[in-house]
């Protein structure tokens, strides 16, 4: 497992991948399982696998009464869901609370193809790896990386033509790609998932995400040096 060390209050990008590069998701329902998946298992509480049919009439995140108060192990900054890997930005909220929130996330998505597919062994590529953000200037590179440069990628024509496209790529994703927080940050919505933290003061409206979003994918907003110095920390 390749996490750096990281300390209650600190930031870090997670990212976790399919084994030998497989998809980790198979259809629409198992993509917005994974969106429930980040709001059920980001919880001290667990009813282990009996909480999809505890909530199976209570929409994408009703919580049945009976439960004891949610107590969220992280704080989810943001995320986007890719075919075959998934990145967060998350926050360390309390000793543990990352590894034990990936644990639980990976073993239900892993637990959950095998007996839907038929198949044996982790859905996944080892553990996760994770890096420290140590800086303001790498998290706000590191928003616009996770959740606009991801979802770029997937706009018909790939991300070349998305950079040309701005803003139809832009719209293209607020309204045909949900898997990911970009609408949350780029419509200045709410969210049963994210707490948008530090990254709400970084960005201090929509325009301005969005603003620097298009200066990270054409290169501006940094010196070559520092753009160099921090494409250098992401993970891939």
């Amino acid at each position: 497992m390749r996490v750096e060390p990281f300390a209650v209050n600190s930031y870090m990008h997670a990212l976790k991948r399919g084994a030998r590069g497989l998809p980790i998701t198979k259809s629409l329902s198992e993509k917005r399982r994974f969106m429930r998946l980040l709001f059920y298992m980001n919880d001290h509480y667990s009813s282990d696998d009996a909480w999809e049919r505890e909530t199976r009439t209570m929409g994408m995140f009703g919580r049945p009464e009976d439960w004891p108060e949610r107590r969220p192990l992280v704080k989810i900054v943001a995320w986007t869901l890719m075919p075959n890997h998934f990145h967060l930005l998350l926050k360390e909220t309390e000793k543990g609370g990352i590894s034990k929130f990936m644990q639980k996330l990976g073993n239900s998505m892993s637990t959950y193809a095998n007996l839907k597919h038929k198949e044996k062994g982790s859905l996944f590529q080892g553990s996760y790896k994770g890096r420290t953000v140590k800086s303001d200037a790498y998290l706000r590179y590191l928003a616009s990386y996770i959740m606009v440069k991801n979802v770029f990628e997937l706009y018909p024509g790939g991300l070349q033509k998305a950079a040309l496209e701005f803003g139809n790529a832009w719209q293209w994703a607020i309204k045909a790609y949900p898997f990911s927080s970009l609408a949350d940050y780029a419509l200045g919505r709410a969210s049963p998932i994210v707490e948008k933290d530090i990254l709400g003061e970084l960005f201090d409206s929509p325009a301005h995400f969005r603003s620097c979003s298009r200066d990270m994918l054409e290169g501006r907003g940094h010196t070559v040096r520092e753009d160099d110095a921090l494409k250098g920390l992401l993970i891939d």
